[in-house]
């Protein structure tokens, strides 16, 4: 009952957290690679959940199964399956990769070689749980100390607020997201006594299947950018083979119906039914979405902020935005080029007015809670 009321203290992300994790190692709780994607990719566990804990042996036997990162693919996470285990920080950070372009891999990858020497070691991949365990602290609601420290536990593996090691300029004014948090705090962490304090870190965290995946069952092992780059993309990619299948039924093509309903999970749209009542009158006949198409859609999804630019200067210019202006926009903002028939579905599923014009409240609106999957 006391582990339940801990959910009166924590914030959505990490009531999501603990609702889908399954393992537990010394208070800490983790997420397997299945438990993490059932979580991207459906509203609610399909079991109610019972944390299993591990023994020291049994976490061993896991990560020595871990493979190393030259030998990931885009089914890493469905391979491993129940072999494996991610913690609350790391899935802050994969949740992160899901929704930022390929051009910020490298701004991501850079943010963590804070020596500059085009390599990323254990200890600089560490600054991670710094910082979000950082911007964690100021967000904690307040309430009984004893049981924010037990959800300290459960989530970052310490019982108490450890000493602050990250400088910063007064406390954040507005909310900001993690991805931001990441971006600006670690070029104060170069300034901070981290450094000094990375081995304590080091040592006080248990292993897990990202650290061995990337520095090696010793952590000795470095990470070039090419091996980040390709991990982060895997990831995307089965991430979206994985909602894709879980509709296509084993043919090539999934029906624009089913591509809506994809579209429509995760946002604020309280009656669907009106959309797909609207598609289906304006798409009689069923062609169906490639995958390939599909996999642009949310590549295009993934560079939302550039294309708002795009699209607001039509706005300025009091132009409405048709079919060939939104191609146009997608490709000056993301350099991708979306077929005829997905504009055309992307269309007709949220022109609601049905004038053949897509405005900002139509359609981004509405993404940009698709593209954080309801944690905006």
């Amino acid at each position: 009952t006391d582990l339940d009321d801990l959910h009166l203290y924590a914030t959505p992300r990490e009531q999501r957290f603990r609702r889908f994790a399954s393992l537990e190692f010394e208070g800490q709780l983790y997420m397997t690679p299945y438990d993490f994607i059932q979580a991207v990719t459906n509203d609610e566990p399909k079991h109610a959940r019972k944390w299993r804990s591990l023994s020291k042996q049994e976490l061993n036997q896991i990560l020595m199964e871990t493979p190393p990162v030259w030998k990931g693919s885009s089914k890493l996470f469905r391979n491993l399956n129940e072999k494996g285990v991610i913690s609350y920080t790391e899935y802050l950070f994969l949740l992160c990769i899901l929704t930022k372009p390929h051009a910020g891999f490298r701004i991501a990858f850079n943010m963590f070689d804070t020596d500059g020497n085009e390599m990323v070691d254990k200890k600089e991949f560490l600054v991670l749980q710094e910082i979000f365990r950082k911007k964690n602290e100021k967000r904690e609601r307040k309430g009984d100390e004893e049981k924010r420290a037990m959800l300290r536990l459960q989530l970052y593996g310490y019982h108490t607020s450890t000493n602050n090691v990250l400088k910063t300029e007064g406390e954040d004014l507005v909310p900001r997201s993690y991805w931001d948090t990441l971006r600006r705090s670690t070029s104060q962490a170069l300034f901070s006594d981290l450094a000094e304090r990375a081995d304590d870190i080091t040592s006080s965290l248990s292993d897990t299947t990202l650290l061995v995946h990337f520095f090696g069952k010793k952590g000795k092992a470095e990470l070039n950018f090419e091996d980040f780059y390709r991990f982060m993309d895997n990831l995307q990619t089965e991430v979206l083979e994985i909602e894709f299948l879980s509709y296509s039924n084993g043919m090539n093509t999934i029906s624009e119906e089913d591509f809506a309903h994809i579209l429509l999970r995760y946002t604020n749209v309280e009656n669907t039914s009106s959309y797909l009542e609207n598609m289906r009158c304006r798409i009689p006949e069923e062609k169906g979405i490639t995958f390939d198409e599909f996999r642009s859609f949310f590549q295009f999804l993934n560079n939302l902020e550039d294309f708002t630019i795009a699209m607001q200067m039509y706005n300025f210019a009091s132009r409405s935005i048709g079919q060939d202006e939104f191609k146009r926009a997608v490709y000056v903002a993301t350099g991708l080029k979306l077929s005829p028939h997905l504009v055309n579905t992307v269309f007709k599923i949220f022109d609601v007015d049905r004038d053949d014009q897509l405005s900002y409240k139509e359609f981004i609106g509405i993404m940009k809670d698709r593209l954080n999957r309801g944690f905006r």
